[in-house]
């Protein structure tokens, strides 16, 4: 299978495809300035929880280019401003924040300048080469659940351009046909962005995957007529209690996943588990009413008229069957088991 990668880490500098392009330009983005990797993630060039937190780290990596100096106390200023500007950029992804916290831990470390510069490097290449490892577990465990000849149901983009490589959601598929099964996969389109149609739609033809795109809003009349087995979704944060905050129209696919009786699972690696907050901690990106209202540069609706757009929703924990990690399945009651596995791994 041909599986895309959205980013690498390159001779000291970040290379990253431009999603944004996609399916009908393949572009990357080459820098060494943790300003652009920013900029790219905030205009959604680059997207998906744990290739944002793979982005921020490589970031990071990239700040410690233009330290200067000799003294440890500017070399972290500089790292913390780094830091600062990143955390800006998207506001509801939990791998965004684990992932700037966790190189900024390693680098606290530290007792010279060399020492910070080296670790932030390696914590960062470490965040990158962990991902896809975790990956490949969770569609080891989640490939069990498919059946030859099984269709999947996915939103959005939780596949290899989501993720340093090969993908959550699209990790069992991809595990599932690497041994032999025959597995086709709905996929809805994703408005706004329409990364379902755009992106995952892309990365699967590509793997040789049979891949059908569906409007968003056809998913009820979908399950009535036509074979849909299981649902695969990514996860943008799970919180502690449960609820699963991931793109918009995740919750409206849960709903019917639970009328029609079809096992409705998120594939997140623990990183994504925000162990800290419960819902109503959460804040919801809200992004500009143009990105409904204007589609490639062409506007969709009359002069004067905008648009609500919350680029998220949130899936409370009894639509769930279960949660895939690389950990095993936490399975209902949900809370308990994110508990359960906290403590173990505590």
């Amino acid at each position: 299978m041909s599986i895309p990668r959205t980013i690498e880490w390159v001779d000291g500098k970040v290379r990253i495809l431009n999603q944004l392009k996609l399916p009908h330009k393949v572009e990357y983005i080459e820098t060494d300035d943790y300003r652009r990797v920013a900029r790219a993630i905030k205009d959604m060039e680059i997207r998906g929880a744990p290739a944002i937190g793979i982005a921020a780290a490589m970031a990071l990596a990239l700040a410690t280019r233009e330290i200067r100096t000799v003294h440890l106390e500017e070399a972290i200023k500089i790292l913390e401003e780094a830091a600062s500007v990143l955390s800006s950029t998207r506001p509801t992804a939990v791998n965004l924040f684990w992932a700037i916290e966790r190189v900024k831990k390693r680098a606290m470390r530290a007792t010279t300048v060399d020492e910070l510069v080296e670790a932030v490097v390696d914590e960062a290449l470490k965040i990158w080469k962990e991902d896809e490892e975790v990956n490949r577990k969770m569609g080891e465990i989640g490939e069990k659940l498919l059946e030859d000849g099984d269709t999947v149901i996915t939103i959005c983009n939780a596949g290899s351009l989501a993720t340093g490589y090969y993908g959550t959601a699209t990790a069992p598929i991809y595990t599932a046909v690497e041994k032999g099964k025959s597995i086709e996969v709905i996929v809805m389109e994703t408005r706004p962005y329409l990364q379902g149609a755009r992106l995952t739609a892309f990365e699967l033809s590509r793997a040789g995957i049979p891949v059908k795109i569906v409007t968003d809003n056809s998913i009820g009349i979908l399950t009535m007529k036509e074979k849909v087995d299981i649902a695969f979704v990514g996860a943008d944060r799970i919180t502690r209690d449960g609820y699963l905050v991931n793109k918009i129209g995740t919750y409206l696919l849960a709903l019917v996943c639970k009328e029609r009786g079809i096992p409705f699972y998120p594939v997140a690696p623990t990183s994504t588990l925000d162990i800290k907050r419960g819902i109503e901690d959460i804040v919801i990106e809200k992004r500009p009413g143009k990105e409904v209202i204007y589609i490639y540069g062409h506007r969709i609706a009359p002069e004067g008229v905008d648009a609500i757009y919350y680029a998220f929703d949130i899936t409370p924990p009894n639509l769930i069957t279960g949660i895939i990690t690389e950990r095993g399945i936490l399975y209902p009651p949900i809370h308990k088991a994110i508990k359960k596995l906290v403590s173990n791994r505590d």
